[in-house]
């Protein structure tokens, strides 16, 4: 089994930034993409990002290009999402997903290519 960790939630203010991360662990496995969702309340569960762990192509909402980058660190099985220019709109539940080789994402921005989730980090953006 796969266990995804999220951190790096939390208050921030309108233009603010915070930086989240994922640690996967479990058994050996490699990776096939890892992907960024949130869901704040009342609405559905959407895309944030995604990153291919072979080659690094990365994938973002429109709504959060140009301020969030997402990267990853091979050796620690992390994924970070760095969030710059955090608005309102942006609060929500952050979950990280992973999809396992020899899966292999085809659409990085839908929920169901992804096999494991975490528990969600909140982050909270006060206006």
């Amino acid at each position: 089994q796969v266990q995804l960790v999220e951190s790096g939630g939390g208050l921030v203010q309108a233009g603010g930034s915070l930086r989240l991360s994922c640690a996967a662990s479990g058994r050996t496995f490699s990776t096939s993409a890892m992907g960024w969702f949130r869901q704040a309340p009342g609405k559905e569960r959407e895309f944030v990002a995604a990153i291919r762990w072979s080659g690094g192509s990365t994938y973002y909402a429109d709504s959060v290009k140009g301020r969030f980058t997402i990267s990853r660190d091979n050796v620690k099985n992390t994924v970070y999402l760095q969030m710059n220019s955090l608005r309102p709109e942006d609060a929500a539940v952050y979950y990280c997903a992973a999809t396992l080789v020899p899966r292999r994402v085809l659409t990085p921005m839908k929920s169901d290519e992804y096999d494991y989730w975490g528990q969600g980090t909140q982050v909270t953006v006060s206006s």
